[in-house]
């Protein structure tokens, strides 16, 4: 039973060992080699399938969807790639990259090269712990107040303004129509008339003139 005891607290040992130096080991040196563009379309360990254009790439032990940095010492040319796959299982190869992420780097003539393999992390933005003191404000509301556009405002203003003048001008004309008709209108026609009986009238005043009334009443009235 003790003895049980003791190998499961070595293996524990050994495996936190490992995980340890795994994750303290962030750079590798090796060999990389670069799937061929018939490997397109190929299911990989992941469950993603393969494409010659893509940045990624396959290694024994991180895990899926860990971003790498790979880098040419030859060059100084690096880049990023995702691993989706496991391998390569050749000795003295660590990674296998990408059709594109060979061709990155510049190892797409010789098919293997040295290379460096680092974890990727995104950078991180900095931050100051000091507390800011930022000056108070206060935030206005707008409560019972027109929250259009002041280009809506001003085009709604002057639609008003053009409605009013077209009332005044409508109320101008209507005082004008009604200011001619109620003049009395001058008929040529009826003038000749008013003048003949103008004239009538005057001839039978002038033959009561001269012949006045000389009936037996009007001489009784006159004591005649």
């Amino acid at each position: 039973m003790l003895s049980l005891r003791r190998a499961c607290i070595v293996i524990i040992i050994s495996h936190f060992s490992l995980l340890i130096t795994h994750s303290s080991a962030q750079t590798q040196e090796g060999k990389a080699s670069f799937y061929a563009q018939k490997f397109t379309g190929r299911m990989t360990a992941s469950g993603e399938r393969m494409h010659h254009d893509s940045l990624t790439c396959a290694h024994r032990t991180y895990p899926f969807g860990t971003l790498l940095k790979v880098t040419n010492p030859a060059n100084g040319k690096s880049v990023i790639v995702r691993v989706t796959d496991r391998g390569p299982y050749v000795k003295g190869r660590i990674i296998d990259l990408s059709a594109r992420a060979a061709r990155e780097i510049g190892i797409i003539a010789q098919g293997i090269a040295p290379v460096i393999v680092e974890r990727h992390s995104p950078a991180i933005v900095p931050f100051k712990p000091d507390d800011i003191e930022l000056p108070d404000f206060e935030i206005g509301t707008n409560d019972g107040s027109d929250s259009k556009p002041i280009w809506v405002a001003l085009k709604e203003d002057r639609d008003r303004q053009i409605r009013e003048q077209k009332v005044r001008e409508q109320k101008a004309l209507k005082k004008k129509t009604q200011a001619a008709t109620s003049q009395p209108v001058n008929n040529p026609t009826e003038a000749p008339a008013t003048v003949n009986e103008k004239k009538d009238e005057d001839i039978i005043l002038e033959n009561i003139n001269k012949n006045p009334n000389k009936s037996k009443a009007y001489l009784k009235r006159q004591g005649k």
